[in-house]
């Protein structure tokens, strides 16, 4: 087959896209997200940049990169001071019916090998789909990088009648760990409402459903 004389020079619309994203993104002071994109944007431009033969336009791509890169690097810097400071805040509001939220999704980020140690306050570990999200939770814990040995659990007693059911659950709850190695320290409070976790690298994280934001499954009692 025959080639053209000219060859077609890579498309630039997806990094333009994105990266005029985040820099919409960056005027609202939403500057995790905006990184995110300014990160991705930078990527997409350089595959542009790799397959522009055009010397010209090699050298304004890369002083838009380096620009961007610059930026990004600014934005970096600030989160991170942020997070040391104790001032970094981050909302995700998780609409009706909505995917995509699983724990690792959200707590990812947050875990590293520096947590052998997390707090859970919740009001609400009683009912059996909310013992399995707890139960999903702490395995999470497990199969992550972090070195977790001690999960303390705070929680109150059900006092609707199905105490049996929810301290035999947190018991076998408390078997399955100790034999991974981890230790499930269990306190009950009846006037407890916040929820939150901590874990002991300094995060800690307000959920406004806690563990339980899962919606029930229709089959569970």
């Amino acid at each position: 087959m025959a080639r053209s004389g000219r060859e077609q020079e890579p498309d630039s619309t997806a990094a333009v896209t994105v990266l005029k994203r985040a820099v919409e993104l960056d005027s609202e002071d939403r500057y995790q997200q905006a990184l995110v994109c300014y990160q991705e944007g930078i990527d997409l431009l350089l595959q542009v940049l790799k397959g522009t033969k055009d010397d010209k336009k090699k050298c304004s791509l890369r002083k838009r990169i380096s620009d961007y890169m610059d930026r990004a690097e600014s934005i970096k810097k600030y989160l991170d001071q942020e997070k040391e400071d104790g001032k970094y805040h981050k909302q995700i509001k998780i609409e009706e019916n909505a995917t995509g939220f699983s724990y690792e999704s959200l707590f990812q980020e947050y875990l590293n090998e520096a947590v052998t140690e997390v707090w859970i306050e919740d009001p609400y570990i009683r009912q059996t789909h909310q013992l399995y999200n707890f139960l999903r939770f702490c395995e999470m814990l497990i199969k992550r990088p972090c070195k977790v040995k001690t999960i303390h659990l705070l929680t109150s007693l059900d006092e609707s009648g199905g105490r049996l059911q929810q301290c035999n659950g947190l018991r076998e709850i408390k078997e399955s760990l100790g034999d991974h190695g981890v230790l499930l320290e269990l306190d009950y409070s009846s006037s407890i409402h916040d929820r939150e976790i901590r874990f002991n690298n300094g995060w800690m994280i307000k959920i406004g459903r806690g563990l339980d934001y899962f919606k029930k499954p229709q089959t569970m009692s």
